[in-house]
């Protein structure tokens, strides 16, 4: 039985989109808001995000994390912002002991702050930054089964009070993209959003293992993996019990669709 002051707390993915996202008026940045506002207040927040690639699965342990400013060609206003919330030394070790025993290496890194995948959510969803934050890194080249393996090891956080936050985008070709605002999804973006999202509610978890072979048009959505990585961490933390919280779109083709998984 969990004590009083430790809410259990079911993972989420959501999708960050562009880094504007937190001045942007979109569905998505109210989503975000409102999300931080009803969920229980957690111990920690652990963050994987899409823009930490490592070769092995690393966390970090800082005193107080960093700003980065991973991205280029925005407004002046987007690096002058901070998040400066406070690390976990001791719950790092923890996270890495809990990867350590399910035989995966992994690495502590002393010196990395947040980037935009971490902190652009989490500013719009806790913008007082004052809750503890750690960043767990993807690898990209080891695709799903090792990253929903990732986040079945990361399960017990959830009953610790720590809420595992994978941040990354349910669609991403960048090469797509209608900078102009343009909201109409093209069909390939729908089929593929449309199939992922009945695997997650039928609770299709070696479908899923294999989208990449199996959804359609899932290499248009993701030529590369990183972004859609860290919903299989969610999902491996939390449960086959997937529950849509959140449908949208971006610029033609980012889906910014978010989920919780329960046990």
């Amino acid at each position: 039985m969990l004590p009083e002051d430790c809410p259990l707390i079911a993972p989420i993915f959501v999708s960050h989109g562009s880094p504007t996202l937190i001045f942007d008026d979109v569905p998505a940045r109210d989503f975000l808001v409102a999300l931080g506002q009803s969920l229980p207040r957690p111990k920690a927040i652990l963050v994987v995000s899409a823009h930490w690639e490592t070769n092995n699965p690393a966390v970090n342990a800082v005193a107080v994390n960093e700003t980065i400013h991973d991205f280029g060609g925005f407004p002046q206003i987007l690096f002058d912002q901070r998040y400066p919330a406070p690390g976990d030394a001791a719950l790092a070790q923890r996270v890495a002991g809990l990867i350590q025993a399910v035989g995966l290496p992994v690495g502590i890194d002393t010196a990395r702050g947040l980037d935009h995948g971490a902190w652009v959510p989490l500013k719009l969803m806790y913008p007082a930054n004052d809750i503890p934050v750690l960043q767990l890194s993807v690898q990209t080249d080891l695709g799903a089964a090792h990253h929903y393996r990732l986040g079945l090891a990361l399960r017990a956080l959830a009953e610790e009070g720590v809420l595992i936050l994978g941040s990354g985008s349910f669609t991403h070709d960048l090469r797509s993209v209608d900078w102009r605002g343009n909201n109409v999804a093209p069909g390939w973006v729908t089929d593929f959003a449309d199939w992922v999202n009945a695997a997650l509610a039928e609770g299709r978890i070696e479908d899923l293992l294999n989208y990449r072979r199996l959804a359609p048009h899932a290499a248009r959505n993701h030529p590369t993996e990183e972004h859609f990585l860290p919903l299989f961490v969610a999902l491996g933390a939390g449960g086959t019990a997937a529950t849509s919280l959140h449908q949208s779109l971006t610029f033609s083709v980012l889906r910014m669709d978010a989920f919780e998984f329960a046990a």
